[in-house]
């Protein structure tokens, strides 16, 4: 995970933390998050460098809407960054 960018690592906990995790519903969440409108032009080609990298799955949903899912490796590095970050912030304040 470390050499993704920091938009390619949001994406990926968005989309092992939606429900249903469809390309619409994933690009609003990093909107809410950055306050600013994020273009297909780099929602999309963001999210095919986590599906070649392993990191999540796309599946065809219908013909219009495409969804995805979060990989075991996905998931093994989403839990190494946390217990990364878990050494270096204090979560208990």
């Amino acid at each position: 995970m470390y050499d993704l960018t920091g938009f390619q690592r949001d994406l990926l906990y968005v989309v092992a933390g939606l429900d249903d995790p469809h390309g619409l519903a994933i690009e609003g969440e990093p909107e809410d998050y950055y306050k600013k409108e994020i273009h297909h032009g780099r929602l999309y080609p963001d999210l095919n460098i986590l599906v070649e990298r392993g990191l999540i799955q796309k599946s065809q949903q219908d013909q219009r809407t495409k969804e995805y899912s979060t990989t075991r490796r996905g998931i093994r590095e989403i839990e190494a960054r946390t217990e990364w970050e878990a050494e270096y912030i204090d979560h208990d304040g």
